[in-house]
């Protein structure tokens, strides 16, 4: 995140300096019109209001240590340095030339002020949506992917040829299990933990109980996976 702020604030820093030099080195009049009157300050406090808040709409754009959400809002990224460029080139034209209309300027970039803050908004809502839809889908298949993780551990484990058969017969069936999990699952799931848990106690104990337990876990997996043909 600190990165690509970081290249935003260059690339902002540098049109605000751009911007100073073409409103105060330009000449201040020019046909008898004088640009630096009463108007002139208000328009110039304005669009550096304007230019202030593009930063800020691009901090809030970039102020996540979410790789999910960053990627999500790199086009509030986009947005944000076009709605900027856009101020600036807008403003820089009715600061510098004398007789164009200051307001126009101020306009043009709080409208673009305006647009951008919209656009963070929205892309915040839509980053969060899709990332408390990740984190459910990550929860709900904690259990596939916690049991998958330690059948696998549990057949490096094994030490003779039948445990390592009935591991790998256990790891199979868990693995190609659907990994989604609900609540109304939580009677069988708690049903293969326990029976998991003394397959594993007999791999290292009981090779022909541990073969039994294996043939009894490729059940109850079964009979999950059923259930949760039901559920969708």
């Amino acid at each position: 995140m600190k990165k690509n702020f970081k290249y935003y604030v260059l690339v902002w820093a540098i049109l605000l300096v751009i911007f100073q030099i073409t409103v105060f080195v330009t000449p201040g009049e020019i046909a008898g019109i004088s640009k630096f009157d009463a108007s002139f300050w208000v328009g110039y406090v304005f669009i550096m209001i304007a230019f202030i808040g593009q930063l800020a709409c691009a901090y809030a754009a970039l102020n996540t240590n979410d790789r999910r959400k960053l990627f999500l809002n790199i086009p509030l990224v986009t947005i944000s340095y076009t709605a900027f460029l856009v101020s600036f080139v807008c403003g820089a034209l009715c600061m510098a030339v004398p007789g164009l209309p200051y307001w126009v300027g101020i306009v043009v970039c709080v409208l673009m002020l305006g647009l951008s803050a919209i656009a963070v908004v929205q892309a915040k809502a839509a980053a969060d949506l899709v990332s408390n839809v990740g984190d459910k889908v990550k929860a709900k298949t904690l259990f596939i992917r916690v049991l998958t993780a330690d059948a696998e551990s549990l057949m490096a484990k094994a030490a003779t040829d039948s445990s390592k058969a009935a591991c790998k017969k256990v790891y199979e069936a868990v693995r190609y299990s659907d990994p989604m999990s609900d609540e109304a699952l939580s009677g069988i799931e708690s049903q293969i933990t326990l029976k998991f848990n003394e397959f594993s106690k007999a791999v290292t104990a009981d090779a022909k109980q541990a073969a039994a337990m294996a043939e009894e876990l490729v059940v109850l997996l079964g009979d999950r996976n059923k259930r949760c043909k039901l559920l969708k």
